[in-house]
C-alpha cells in the first residue's frame, strides 16, 4: 500500500512539475504559443462584443460635419433592430474575426518578446519600457492588418453589402478606389493601436503588480478581472478620440461630407464643426465594448497561457 501510494505521489509530482515548466518568450515555440493564445483570446472576445462594435461605428458617423442632438446607444440599437433586423448587428463579423486572430495575435503576442528585448538591452522593465513595448506591438500589428479593418467598417456601415460578401467588397474597393484605399486611416489606426496596446497592456501589467503588492489578491481570476477592468477604462479614455478619427477616415468615401486630408485635419474639422464632444462620439459604446472585451481577452489569455506553459502576463 505504502509503496503504491509513494509511486502515485511520485508520478503526480512529476506531472505537476511538467505543467509548471514555462516556455521562454524568445524560443520559436514560445513565440508560436504567444501568438496562438493571444489571437484566440482576442477573437473570442471580439465575437462576443461585435454587436457593440457595429453600434459604435454607427454612432461615430452621426451628423458628420454638423452640430446637433446625438442619438444614444439604446435608441440606435432599437432603430437598427427595427429597420435592418438582428443580423445587422453582426455585419462585418468575418473580417472582424480574421483580423482578431492576426491583429490580436501580433498585438498581444509581440508584447512579451518586446518587453523581454527591452529587459535584455537596457536591463530594466519599468513602466516606460512596458508602454514602449505595447506601442511597438500595437503599431506593427495594425499596419499589417489595416486592409481587414477597412473592410470590416465598410461592411458594418452598409447593410446592403451583406449579400455581396467581404471578398467581393474588397475587390470593389481595389477596382474603384485603388489598392491604397485598403490602407486608408492607417496613420490614426496605428496611433490608436499603439495607444490602445500601450495603455491596455502596460496598465494591466502594472495594475497586477500593484494589486499583488498592496492587496491580498494573488495570481488568479479575481486579480485578472480587477486588472483588466482598470485597463479597459484607461484605454477607452485614451483611445476614444483616435478611434473616432480612424473610423471617419476609413469611411470617407461612404460619407456625404467632404474629404479629410489626414488624421490631424480630421480631428481639427471635427472640433471646428462638431465641437469637443464630437471627438467622443460613440465613447460610451467604445467603453461598453472595450471594457468587456478587455476583461474577456485578458482572463481567457491568462488561462490559455497557463495551459500552454507560458508565464502570466
Amino acid at each position: 500500500m505504502d509503496g503504491n501510494s509513494s509511486s502515485r505521489n511520485s508520478s503526480l509530482s512529476g506531472a505537476f512539475k511538467f505543467n509548471e515548466k514555462r516556455i521562454p518568450a524568445s524560443s520559436p515555440s514560445g513565440a508560436l504559443y504567444h501568438f496562438g493564445t493571444s489571437g484566440i483570446s482576442v477573437a473570442v472576445a471580439t465575437g462576443l462584443t461585435h454587436p457593440l462594435d457595429v453600434l459604435k461605428v454607427r454612432l461615430q458617423m452621426q451628423l458628420v460635419g454638423q452640430r446637433g442632438p446625438l442619438i444614444g446607444m439604446g435608441p440606435l440599437f432599437v432603430q437598427v433592430m427595427k429597420n435592418e433586423g438582428p443580423k445587422s448587428l453582426y455585419l462585418g463579423l468575418t473580417p472582424a474575426l480574421t483580423r482578431s486572430l492576426l491583429y490580436g495575435g501580433l498585438r498581444l503576442g509581440l508584447y512579451e518578446p518586446s518587453k523581454y528585448a527591452c529587459d535584455r538591452a537596457f536591463g530594466s522593465n519599468n513602466i516606460l519600457f512596458k508602454i514602449a513595448s505595447g506601442a511597438f506591438s500595437g503599431a506593427i500589428s495594425t499596419a499589417v492588418t489595416n486592409p481587414v479593418e477597412v473592410l470590416k467598417v465598410r461592411l458594418q456601415m452598409n447593410s446592403d453589402l451583406r449579400q455581396r460578401g467581404p471578398i467581393a467588397e474588397m475587390r470593389r474597393i481595389v477596382s474603384k478606389e485603388g489598392i491604397g484605399a485598403l490602407w486608408k486611416g492607417v496613420g490614426p489606426a496605428s496611433v490608436r493601436a499603439a495607444a490602445l496596446t500601450a495603455s491596455q497592456l502596460a496598465t494591466y501589467d502594472e495594475s497586477k503588480q500593484i494589486l499583488v503588492n498592496w492587496t491580498p489578491l494573488e495570481e488568479g481570476f479575481y486579480l485578472h478581472l480587477t486588472s483588466s477592468t482598470i485597463a479597459g477604462l484607461v484605454s477607452t479614455l485614451i483611445t476614444a478620440p483616435i478611434d473616432m478619427v480612424k473610423t471617419r477616415l476609413m469611411l470617407q468615401r461612404e460619407s456625404v461630407v467632404g474629404s479629410y486630408k489626414n488624421g490631424f485635419h480630421c480631428a481639427y474639422q471635427v472640433l471646428r464643426t462638431e465641437g469637443p464632444r464630437g471627438l467622443y462620439k460613440g465613447g460610451f459604446a467604445i467603453f461598453a465594448r472595450l471594457g468587456p472585451q478587455t476583461t474577456i481577452t485578458f482572463i481567457l489569455c491568462e488561462k490559455l497561457r497557463k495551459l500552454a506553459g507560458l508565464n502570466a502576463i
